[in-house]
């Protein structure tokens, strides 16, 4: 019997979609989330939450298949130049950075940390060169990868991290957040193969039971559904507006979580 039920993976699925390209970290809220829906930690359950980004993969390589087809070869070997650090550091850091998952105190530091720097990003960048993630070197996008790496502490926020590091690169905000988007397909479909593969050489029951099946089909569904109008509307947020409104959420998000926790209700 799955340890996650069906309304379970339908609001981590919502979570998943929603949070996944906006600065607000994705892996924090579903570590709150699982928590606040006492979600079992089970080795299902970690299988599930990284197994949803697929639906939100899929959903940028949809929203974005015609300039993906179009690029160049020179534009993909961009792309593996800035995956290639997260990809390193992640296989020789995967134990810790499990570890790091299951921590709600971590979360809530690291987004109101983050918050507070998304509240001053946009005039500590504020005279950009680059309007187009095609336009990126090869040099800037090692340097965006190596800002992606700071994402792996839960809370940081994978979109956020890459967007500040195309901002600091002097790309424009829509840029920034485009080669983000870009970047998580190679990025997140690393880490979730990865996943799949250990889990088909050391606990093959988890995806050979239909249950499991059916819930991470619901999941990468949801997941999917709410990324496309996610991504949608963050873009055209951005160009108007920025990064405050993103900044203030977290840093409220993360003053809340960590009142919770040390008032004992939150563990």
């Amino acid at each position: 019997m799955a340890s996650v039920t069906i309304f379970q993976a339908i609001t981590l699925g919502v979570v998943e979609g929603l949070t996944e390209f906006l600065p607000i970290s994705s892996t924090g809220h579903m570590i709150l989330t699982s928590s606040a829906l006492h979600v079992p930690d089970d080795d299902f359950t970690k299988l599930f939450e990284v197994c949803i980004q697929l639906g939100a993969i899929l959903s940028v390589v949809i929203l974005y298949r015609h300039r993906f087809m179009r690029q160049k070869a020179d534009f993909y070997k961009k792309l593996m130049i800035a995956v290639a650090p997260a990809l390193v550091l992640g296989f020789l850091l995967n134990k810790k950075i499990d570890a790091l998952l299951e921590s709600d105190l971590t979360v809530a530091w690291t987004m109101l940390i983050g918050g507070i720097v998304l509240l001053f990003v946009d005039n500590l960048f504020s005279k950009p060169e680059i309007d187009k993630p095609e336009k990126v070197s090869p040099s800037q996008a090692l340097i965006i990868g190596f800002w992606q790496v700071l994402a792996m502490i839960p809370g940081m926020s994978r979109s956020a991290c890459t967007i500040i590091g195309g901002m600091q690169q002097k790309l424009t905000r829509q840029a920034a957040a485009e080669f983000s988007f870009f970047l998580a397909v190679p990025t997140m479909a690393a880490a979730t193969g990865y996943k799949l593969l250990k889990a088909l050489m050391k606990q093959r029951e988890l995806l050979t039971d239909p249950n499991n099946l059916m819930l991470l089909a619901i999941g990468n569904f949801v997941a999917f559904i709410v990324a496309l109008l996610a991504i949608k509307t963050f873009i055209g947020y951005l160009q108007k507006h920025g990064f405050r409104l993103f900044g203030v959420y977290r840093v409220v998000m993360g003053l809340i979580v960590l009142g919770l926790i040390y008032s004992g209700r939150l563990t």
